[in-house]
């Protein structure tokens, strides 16, 4: 048995039977993110350690010297290539774009004085049906123009629908309330840039970078008679900003560098003749 299987043995059973072990159950829904919370300061000089399956994903040293996640710490875990997040503040761990495969537990080891102790989160991701979503509708627009993301739904009052870019959430409508970038994420990256259609649940983005060409996702959680259940709709757009050339100017722009050139021209032309005048 390799070392950090023995360590995460060893860690199982101290869960089982240690009275400091904590037990968290998170559920969420496949293609979400989901953090799971350590409730402490690195800066308290703890060690860190994560697990999922006897291997560990991630870590955090008392000194800070080595902070990595999944690949970083193991050369041969590709489960969660490119979908870790470790907060190097607290410890915290954030899984991205979630898959069924995800499922099981997380153990959370953190090392301090004058005691260890351990955390245990039992994360499971429930998958989407096929038939609840909807193709990906594509957009293409030019930087600068604006682009509309159109859920073409009728929107029931309780429904909630919530807008995702990668794993930013941009806009969320409850009932009533609505609320457009809620995280400094989302408002560094689209400030002022976000207009939500409360009656259809759109989203329009004005003024657009090449910045934000990808995938904007919208999660439609409502609740069908019909089936006596909650169902979940997704709709996703990918959006493609084509950025324009810096060579591609307007007819006004070339107008105005025109006339600056030949009121330079003129002014060269006085300037030549008073000079004449003077020495001649």
């Amino acid at each position: 048995m390799e070392m950090k299987d023995l360590v995460a043995a060893l860690l199982i059973l101290n869960g089982l039977f240690g009275a400091d072990t904590e037990r968290v159950s998170v559920s969420v829904m496949e293609g979400d993110s989901v953090t799971l919370n350590t409730g402490v300061q690195t800066n308290q000089q703890y060690e860190i350690l994560w697990y999922f399956n006897g291997i560990r994903i991630a870590r955090i040293k008392r000194d800070l010297s080595v902070i990595c996640t999944d690949v970083q710490c193991n050369n041969d875990t590709e489960r969660f290539r490119d979908r870790l997040k470790l907060d190097h503040q607290t410890g915290s761990l954030t899984i991205t774009n979630t898959r069924n495969t995800d499922t099981g537990e997380y153990i959370l080891y953190i090392s301090r004085n004058p005691s260890d102790s351990e955390k245990i989160f039992s994360v499971a991701v429930h998958g989407v049906p096929a038939a609840e979503r909807d193709e990906v509708k594509r957009k293409t627009v030019k930087e600068g123009e604006s682009v509309t993301l159109d859920p073409d739904v009728i929107r029931q009052a309780n429904d909630l629908m919530t807008w995702y870019f990668n794993d930013t959430r941009l806009a969320e409508i409850n009932g009533e309330l609505s609320k457009i970038c809620t995280d400094d994420q989302c408002t560094e990256r689209f400030r002022d840039r976000l207009k939500l259609d409360h009656q259809t649940g759109s989203l329009t983005i004005t003024h657009t970078r090449n910045t934000d060409s990808g995938v904007y996702q919208l999660r439609i959680n409502s609740f069908s008679i019909r089936r006596r259940r909650s169902i979940t709709i997704v709709k996703s757009f990918r959006v493609s900003v084509i950025a324009v050339p810096d060579s591609a100017l307007s007819a006004g722009t070339i107008a105005g560098i025109s006339f600056a050139v030949v009121v330079v021209a003129v002014l060269m032309i006085i300037a030549g003749a008073r000079i004449k005048e003077k020495c001649c």
